[in-house]
């Protein structure tokens, strides 16, 4: 199973479905309950904050990938959170490699001349 392709409702459910004894059923109970009406994440939010942004933003660049999307969309998608994740250089670049097709990833290794750049 992979966890990236489910909503983070459905990530919480599947570790939750493992969380088991007492006083862990119980609180299991409360979060399940919170999750159906919505009122989870916000208490999360509030109780831990929204979070560096940048960070958000980095952990949202190691997770993406292009899957079913053509390089184009790939590209654009990868632009729009790069943005704001502070990665530049080399780091982006690999960060950029990570999330492209497995097969597109080993053609370009194999090019003579390699880009050095995501353009």
């Amino acid at each position: 199973m992979r966890l990236r392709e489910l909503s983070v409702e459905e990530q919480i459910q599947w570790v939750l479905s493992y969380v088991q004894g007492r006083s862990a059923d119980i609180w299991k109970e409360n979060v399940m309950e919170e999750l159906e009406t919505g009122e989870f994440l916000a208490e999360i939010r509030k109780e831990f904050g929204e979070g560096d942004e940048e960070l958000v933003k980095v952990v949202e660049l190691k997770k993406i990938e292009q899957g079913g999307k053509t390089m184009e969309e790939f590209v654009q998608d990868f632009k729009r959170v790069a943005r704001e994740s502070g990665y530049k250089g080399r780091l982006l670049i690999e960060e950029f490699k990570q999330g492209m097709n497995g097969s597109i990833r080993r053609k370009l290794m194999e090019a003579e001349n390699q880009p050095g750049s995501i353009e």
